[in-house]
């Protein structure tokens, strides 16, 4: 599995945690300690994720929330609202990762971690907001 994948999953545990706790996702983050010597090579781009998560969840889940037709954030679950957070913000504002590449590896944890129907949901609105990316405002 490369890196990357593996630092998306941590990130994802770390902003479920942080959800379930009602905490700040840095605070989880900082509880966890240092990164084991299996984890050191995703580590960085985990933290990019997780901060990057926390600085944008306001316009985050405002995109989220006006393009998620027939879908309220309450009511998705705890794992999809947090994939579909990461996927927006590595999405729109990490330049680095490519627009597919973003939105394939958040299928592919939601494939993984949720449930049947939730890929294509995902799929569906990540796609959504890299087409409408160049008219959006961050």
């Amino acid at each position: 599995m490369a890196a990357r994948t593996k630092a998306r999953k941590l990130a994802l545990d770390v902003l479920f945690a942080a959800e379930l706790r009602e905490e700040r996702p840095t605070e989880v983050l900082s509880q966890r300690g240092r990164p084991n010597q299996d984890e050191l090579a995703e580590y960085d781009h985990a933290v990019r994720l997780i901060e990057g998560v926390q600085e944008h969840q306001e316009r985050i889940d405002e995109l989220i929330a006006t393009y998620a037709t027939g879908w309220t954030l309450d009511r998705m679950p705890v794992v999809d609202r947090n994939v579909l957070r990461m996927g927006t913000f590595e999405l729109l504002w990490v330049d680095d990762v490519p627009d597919g590449v973003a939105v394939s590896e958040a299928v592919g944890l939601a494939t993984e971690l949720s449930t049947d129907e939730s890929p294509r949901f995902i799929n569906g609105l990540l796609s959504r907001l890299q087409q409408l990316k160049p008219s959006l405002t961050l």
